[in-house]
């Protein structure tokens, strides 16, 4: 049974909220309080939070942007705001949809079902995917995309490729050549120089430094990914 977290300082909203949703075999908890959904949403009890836009103690963008930074759910808004600027802010924040006061119940409960059917069909992706980690850095490497923390680093192919191919092979040292020749191919019309502009760019992008790089130089023979 899918448990949903309500955030709702208006008693009788929140009544109807979780009435519909328990009789559509859901498990809700209610909160009236800002201060405390942060830490009760980041529990890692729920599978959805409805959250209204004005409560007490902290509004919904708040807690929005705090729980999105902490740990990846759906969230849907609640709220008697309609202006886009409104929708705009909350979306950009991280919300993932917006239910407009007065609602009808039964869009209610369709919305929450297509995000929690959608939210598990991605978990079930990623539980097939093959992801190397490398320190905060995480690889998706059927999905093609690069994670710093909770933000999506974006790689052209080949950076992307030639990062997943130091990654999978970690602490190992590669020459130019055998690196052109792995990512590029014999008849990839170049040379081993574009080995390097590519590594200074995956650098770029992961935030390296000179006193802090995850691909060392090994002058001489190569590169190597540290872990």
């Amino acid at each position: 049974m899918a448990r949903i977290l309500v955030v709702e300082d208006d008693p009788e909203i929140a009544m109807l909220e979780s009435d519909y949703l328990e009789i559509n075999n859901y498990d809700v908890e209610v909160l009236s309080d800002g201060l405390e959904a942060v830490s009760e949403a980041c529990s890692g009890k729920y599978d959805l939070i409805l959250l209204d836009v004005m409560l007490p103690g902290q509004n919904g963008y708040e807690i929005c942007k705090s729980i999105r930074s902490k740990i990846d759910i759906p969230i849907l808004m609640v709220t008697a705001k309609t202006e886009s600027i409104d929708k705009i802010r909350g979306l950009g924040l991280g919300a993932d949809d917006y239910i407009s006061k007065p609602f009808d119940p039964a869009e209610l409960i369709a919305r929450v079902k297509s995000h929690i059917s959608r939210y598990n069909r991605l978990l079930k992706k990623t539980a097939d995917e093959e992801i190397i980690h490398v320190g905060d850095i995480k690889i998706l490497s059927k999905s093609w995309k690069v994670y710093k923390g909770s933000s999506e680093i974006k790689f052209t192919n080949k950076e992307f490729e030639l990062l997943k191919f130091l990654a999978s092979n970690a602490n190992i040292v590669f020459s130019k050549e055998q690196l052109f020749e792995k990512i590029w191919g014999f008849d990839y019309m170049g040379d081993s120089a574009t080995v390097i502009v590519h590594i200074n760019r995956i650098r770029e992008k992961l935030g390296d430094s000179k006193e802090i790089s995850l691909i060392e130089t090994i002058w001489g023979a190569g590169y190597r990914l540290n872990i």
